[in-house]
């Protein structure tokens, strides 16, 4: 398929081009980052610069393309204006999806977040219902991210409604790559009251990038919400001890798949998409939450 991968210049646009690229699709990126104006390498995809919260930008990117993996957006919304990161991030969505249902598109994959249920960024904290968290949890966002990423959500379920469309959410827990490991999961792995609003769950960049090819290629019909997050929790912690050791009965415990769990659930994503990670904090890490040399 022809796949337009927005915020491709990102951590994971990036691995998604990569990936889709691999599997055999022809892909563009697309980000509002300059391109390189040299020779393309063969085989190399293809880029547009574009500034999506512009509706005019988006039609252009979106024309001729059979599917859209929509990933960009500001990440989390503590280091830019409440209304900057609401704007761009909503209307980028709204753009994306407005001009693939006017062209045709007949597959839309949007990047959504774990942060969507509300307790990750409160301005009044709250604790999750229950653990592992699935895509049943009740939903109430307080901050600017989870809102518009709650807002992306329905403007999938209106283009569904309003058209031939299928499309997919995804909501990725807190995303690592190869550099990041050991600063970001090093504390949880090293102590399991690091436990942080994901409940120890985290996806490794490349496993996201096999779910968004997956995604991609679905034939499922209207749209889905899936969490993508990797089976065992950051550090191997026995999760059922750790919650109870820093929530007591405050959340309640439901069944887990494994002792070491992440605290969000995919099987979901595991029934319906056929996704299964591969790969693991262990292959970055060692137990002492320290980057493997070798």
């Amino acid at each position: 398929m022809r796949v337009v991968v927005t915020g491709a210049h990102g951590k994971v646009g990036r691995a998604a081009v990569n990936a889709l690229a691999a599997a055999g699709h022809e892909v563009t990126g697309v980000d509002v980052t300059r391109p390189v104006f040299e020779r393309r390498e063969p085989g190399e995809p293809g880029y547009k610069q574009a500034d999506l919260t512009d509706a005019g930008h988006a039609f252009a990117v979106v024309h001729g393309a059979d599917a859209v993996v929509h990933a960009a957006a500001i990440p989390e919304p503590t280091s830019n204006p409440p209304q900057v990161v609401f704007q761009n991030n909503l209307m980028t969505t709204f753009n994306m999806i407005e001009a693939a249902v006017r062209l045709g598109v007949s597959r839309f994959v949007n990047i959504s977040s774990e942060t969507v249920p509300g307790f990750f960024f409160p301005e009044r904290p709250f604790l999750p219902d229950y653990a592992p968290v699935d895509e049943e949890h009740p939903i109430r966002p307080q901050d600017p991210y989870a809102l518009a990423k709650h807002f992306g959500e329905q403007l999938m379920d209106a283009a569904v409604r309003r058209s031939d469309i299928r499309c997919i959410s995804l909501r990725p827990s807190w995303v690592q790559w190869e550099g990041n490991y050991e600063r970001n999961l090093g504390p949880q792995v090293r102590d399991a009251t690091e436990l942080g609003a994901g409940l120890l769950s985290y996806i490794d960049v490349y496993d996201l990038a096999d779910a968004i090819v997956l995604a991609t290629e679905s034939a499922l019909p209207g749209h889905e919400v899936f969490y993508i997050a990797s089976p065992d929790n950051a550090g191997g912690h026995d999760f059922a001890e750790a919650m109870r050791r820093r929530y007591g009965d405050q959340i309640e415990l439901r069944p887990l798949s494994r002792p070491d769990a992440s605290g969000i659930s995919c099987a979901k994503a595991h029934r319906l998409l056929g996704w299964n990670p591969k790969r693991s904090w262990r292959d970055y890490l060692d137990d002492d939450g320290r980057a493997r040399t070798s």
